[in-house]
């Protein structure tokens, strides 16, 4: 799955070309009228996997894509925000949970769709959840409960896979993987 290209200029509205500029190594979208080039940059997914006495929350989807498979509390960054604030924004929208982040768990590189999750270990500060309009419902889980065959991304699963072994092993280091 690509993302659509870039047919207009953000500065002028010309329609743009593909080509390599000087001293460049990709084709970029440059506008041959007002020569600004648009860059294409991955998309940026903040979270957590936040805990309660051992167990994960997750969040099963009300939106597409995935509608109705579970998820750990994440969306897109954005504009004007930390990795930190993003992941506690996206948390508490979709889980309406407060959480304190315990540091940066994993980070995924998902080539296909050029994206970036960045996911952070967080400790759920009561039981208490309230899910946003984009989930469903959102439900404790050890890792025997965990609903493996209805999880909505390969991240998830390799992340959830990769904690519940740590957690299992008494001790969490930062995850770096991807998924091609």
């Amino acid at each position: 799955m690509h993302s659509k290209p870039i047919q207009h200029c953000n500065q002028c509205g010309a329609a743009v070309t593909y080509q390599v500029p000087e001293s460049d190594t990709h084709a970029r979208a440059v506008c041959p009228v007002c020569g600004h080039i648009q860059y294409e940059n991955p998309r940026n997914i903040v979270g957590t996997v936040p805990v309660w006495e051992g167990r994960v929350l997750l969040c099963r989807r009300a939106i597409e894509p995935r509608h109705g498979l579970w998820t750990l509390p994440a969306g897109f960054m954005e504009l004007h925000e930390t990795t930190e604030q993003g992941a506690l924004r996206e948390t508490h929208e979709e889980a309406g949970i407060d959480v304190e982040l315990e540091g940066l768990y994993c980070v995924a590189n998902v080539k296909p769709v050029s994206q970036v999750y960045l996911l952070y270990r967080a400790r759920m500060l009561h039981p208490h959840w309230a899910p946003g309009p984009e989930t469903l419902e959102a439900q404790l889980f050890s890792r025997e409960e965990v609903p493996w065959d209805a999880l909505a991304f390969r991240t998830v699963r390799e992340t959830l896979q990769r904690f519940f072994a740590e957690q299992q092993a008494g001790r969490y280091s930062l995850q770096v993987f991807d998924i091609d």
